[in-house]
């Protein structure tokens, strides 16, 4: 059963005043007490990296009126650290939420994206975790029709729980005729990487990461497939990354040794 006043974490790796993460905020507050505890600057592709050998700043800030909020110097996944250790102090909260990310995070983006990384470290707290995404980078990107299916996913969880140690990969397509919501698997690809080679002032080479997404998958129950299609694409994800498939493989192998 939904907890009547639940206490919702928000997190991001946009930043602290991206329009994405106001817009998740907001849809929050209808459903609880909400925090926020956000980067100070832009951590997009910082996967699961966290700050060590520093020192972390964790500043209350009063950018909305009447919401609680945080901005760290560190990595999304230290917000979700600092916020359970230090201002929860150890309470865990009722739901961790990410985003809405300026951009996709569907298919292999997973494994690199801060925004699904502070999910994954709400769901290593066994706090019920969700990343959202939207299929649009820029600053200018509408999010208002992911509104009542951000509130409608959260309050399943809430209502419902997830299994231990799974979190659910939410991402958006940009059009606002969204058909529905498809639960999906993963999508077999890759980045085909490219690194555009200039020349700085004292004629050093410098590069520019670019790329080709590689689509290896052509089944209909994909992630990709579904925001091609017009839906919004919801993925459980596991941090146990096990190829538990492989086990009996390996028990098969003789070790000289």
């Amino acid at each position: 059963m939904t907890k009547t006043h639940p206490t919702i974490l928000v997190v991001n790796d946009d930043g602290i005043t991206a329009p994405g993460i106001k817009c998740l905020m907001e849809a929050m507050q209808e459903l609880g007490r909400v925090v926020v505890v956000a980067p100070d600057s832009p951590q997009s592709g910082m996967g699961h990296a966290i700050t060590i050998g520093k020192p972390l700043r964790l500043d209350q800030v009063d950018i909305y009126e009447g919401v609680e909020m945080y901005r760290c110097s560190g990595t999304p996944v230290d917000c979700v650290k600092l916020a359970v250790n230090k201002i929860f102090k150890g309470r865990k909260p009722d739901l961790c939420v990410s985003g809405i990310n300026h951009g996709l995070n569907n298919s292999i983006n997973v494994l690199y994206s801060g925004t699904m990384s502070a999910a994954v470290e709400g769901a290593i707290e066994s706090i019920p975790s969700i990343g959202f995404s939207l299929d649009d980078y820029t600053l200018q990107a509408d999010f208002s029709h992911c509104i009542k299916y951000v509130k409608e996913i959260a309050i399943q969880v809430l209502k419902n729980g997830l299994p231990g140690g799974t979190l659910l990969n939410v991402n958006f397509p940009a059009t606002p005729h969204i058909k529905g919501i498809k639960i999906s698997r993963q999508a077999n690809a890759k980045w085909a990487e490219e690194f555009d080679e200039r020349m700085d002032p004292q004629r050093r080479p410098y590069y520019w990461l670019t790329g080709v997404f590689q689509l290896n998958d052509g089944g209909e129950d994909t992630d990709v497939w579904a925001l091609e299609n017009g839906y919004v694409s919801v993925v459980p994800v596991q941090f146990d990354m096990t190829a538990h498939h492989a086990i009996p493989l390996l028990h098969s192998w003789t070790f000289n040794v």
